[in-house]
């Protein structure tokens, strides 16, 4: 991690301790600050980038060989927007190859270009996600230049000054502006995605940086989904009288968002309304029930995390995406833990003995995968019936 830029380098990670990466600049010209943390997956790399919930951060990939697969316009997981609300940056061992799969329709390089993603490639991952496994997720700033001018004091003194997400409220971004239906169903092959049937159940999703899988999730168990923005009081959702709320994923420090979204969501468990928590929904109804989260050192970032879910003894595979969990400690004892991570035994789930309301920490809708806790949208769809 030199300080002297070396001949042909035209990419550069400026850490806010000093350190520097360098190595080739790949996908858009500039530079992006933001939290380092590294992503365990061998696959789903378009998925993981335009994930909101990695808004503000900048992903390192432990896999080195990524780019194989190329990109399409079907595998977007935000709603809309480019970098700004999703992934700023992506660190890559190898320069990303050439796409060869039937439904790619752009090279990663040109994608990452267009939407405004700074990659730096040709550096030592594994290095750099020992780094963040022994001092945290460092501040950082990731930067391409073609010919390869860079002002390192400047670089260091960017990622030094910037303040981290804990206090950022970011869902309000990543948020749409207001409610739309969505009506895409799960992919099949070679069908593609799914239309819409005839829907059983009216469901509410309140959007602080949803993924479109969630959404394709609830459609595909019967559900009517209508995306509401995430400062929607309870009120206006009741009044939509839905058969179920989901709480969808999002970037940013839930203590921050919970400011005003979690005494609506304390509202909607109040209502006897069936609730579902995912992620950044979790983390904040766990908060409306009475717990507190706190910053994680390294996060849980992969494709590849054991949970074990304590009402039935199975052990799942599951994605994880975040870096702010529930301080199990602090459950009350009203909340059952339902599930729990094997890495490190952090909470990964919670429900309601008396009432229809549950969450998991992880993503059930995974995309590309795994599948193993897809069942979770039946569950729902379940006390959605019941509470008919």
């Amino acid at each position: 991690m030199s300080r002297d830029l070396l001949p042909g380098v035209t990419g550069v990670l400026a850490l806010a301790n000093g350190a520097v990466l360098q190595g080739i600049g790949v996908g858009a010209v500039g530079e992006a600050v933001g939290e380092v943390c590294f992503n365990t997956a061998m696959t789903g790399y378009q998925e993981i980038l335009t994930d909101p919930s990695y808004m503000a951060q900048i992903i390192a990939f432990t896999f080195p060989h990524v780019g194989n697969v190329g990109t399409n316009v079907e595998d977007l997981e935000q709603m809309s927007g480019s970098a700004e609300t999703a992934a700023r940056g992506a660190i890559f061992r190898d320069v990303p190859t050439k796409p060869a799969n039937w439904r790619s329709d752009t090279g990663l390089e040109t994608w990452m270009a267009r939407r405004g993603v700074v990659g730096l490639a040709g550096v030592d991952t594994r290095a750099l996600t020992r780094l963040i496994r022994e001092l945290g997720m460092p501040h950082g700033v990731i930067a391409h230049h073609p010919e390869g001018k860079f002002d390192l004091d400047a670089l260091i003194a960017k990622a030094l000054a910037w303040g981290g997400l804990e206090g950022l409220d970011l869902a309000k971004d990543a948020s749409c502006l207001q409610p739309f239906v969505y009506e895409e169903g799960l992919w099949t092959w070679p069908e593609g995605y799914a239309k819409a049937g005839q829907p059983k159940y009216e469901v509410v999703v309140l959007d602080y940086g949803v993924k479109r899988n969630i959404l394709r999730s609830l459609t595909s168990v019967g559900a009517r989904v209508t995306v509401v923005p995430a400062s929607t009081s309870a009120e206006a959702i009741l009044a939509r009288k839905p058969d179920g709320v989901l709480l969808s994923n999002g970037p940013g420090d839930p203590a921050a968002t919970g400011k005003y979204a979690v005494p609506e969501i304390r509202k909607l468990v109040e209502s006897g309304t069936p609730v579902f928590g995912i992620c950044l929904g979790h983390q904040m109804l766990s908060m409306a029930l009475g717990a507190r989260t706190v910053k994680m050192d390294q996060g849980h970032h992969g494709a590849n995390h054991p949970v074990k879910d304590l009402t039935t003894g199975k052990v799942e595979i599951v994605s994880m995406n975040h870096g702010f969990t529930v301080d199990r400690d602090s459950l009350p004892k009203a909340v059952t833990e339902t599930h729990v991570s094997l890495f490190d035994g952090t909470n990964a789930g919670i429900a309601l003995t008396d009432r229809p309301v549950f969450s998991v920490q992880h993503h059930p809708e995974a995309s590309p995968g795994p599948t193993d806790s897809l069942y979770l949208f039946e569950r729902f769809a379940t006390f959605m019936d019941a509470a008919k």
